[in-house]
């Protein structure tokens, strides 16, 4: 009976799938599986599953195997060749919950919906770790924002901060009025004629008549000289 229930169900498959199914040999066959990933931009991942009877089937699974179309563009959330070990296993229990009976459907049903499931976690898992990355940035921002919370500790560490840098300060100011009265002593007056300090008015009353006969001395000497 196991010969005659892998043609049936070869017969059925032909219909159900006329332009996606392949003969290889009378008991080896290939099912293309065009995946349909909602919204997706990306060009339709097509998966090749090759189905071999055994001479048990369907008593003992089939031999399956799962490769890429050739010529396929790359899907960016499904690789085939890396995938399909994974695949595979997903159908282990739907095999042991279908010997005995016609599986070679369920098992194309299954293993269509596990691989599109499978591109949708990993394009919901980029959009999560965008979205975290995103939420974390904005923390971050907010964190600039958000005020340092008032203790004893961090009052008395503000305080010890803030007297020292006003005694720095003070020091500072210090050095610098120390430094330009050092450097006001050090600079040499400028020495004025007799004729200058009266023509600028620093020969005043008040001065005593040693200053005030130096001064007319100098003019009379300015005078002479000039006749």
């Amino acid at each position: 009976m196991g010969r005659e229930d892998q043609i049936e169900e070869r017969e059925v498959l032909d219909s159900i799938f006329p332009d996606e199914i392949t003969d290889i040999s009378e008991t080896e066959y290939r099912i293309s599986i065009a995946l349909d990933i909602p919204d997706d931009k990306e060009e339709p991942p097509i998966m090749l599953l090759t189905v071999r009877y055994p001479e048990e089937y369907p008593d003992k699974a089939p031999f399956l195997e799962l490769s890429a179309s050739q010529n396929a563009i790359p899907h960016p959330h499904l690789n085939i060749a890396e995938d399909k070990e994974q695949l595979l296993r997903g159908l282990d229990a739907t095999i042991e919950e279908n010997l005995g009976i016609a599986m070679v459907f369920t098992l194309v049903s299954t293993l269509k919906e596990a691989a599109e499931q499978l591109v949708l976690d990993r394009k919901a898992a980029i959009v999560k770790a965008h979205e975290e990355a995103v939420l974390a940035a904005e923390r971050e921002e907010n964190k600039k924002f958000q005020g340092t919370p008032v203790t004893r500790e961090t009052f008395l560490k503000w305080r010890e901060t803030f007297l020292k840098e006003m005694e720095e300060g003070r020091i500072r100011e210090e050095e610098e009025r120390l430094a330009e009265l050092k450097k006001a002593r050090i600079k040499e007056p400028t020495k004025l004629t007799g004729k200058q300090l009266w023509e600028r008015g620093l020969a005043a009353a008040g001065q005593d008549e040693a200053d005030d006969d130096t001064v007319i001395e100098e003019i009379q000497r300015l005078e002479v000289g000039e006749n």
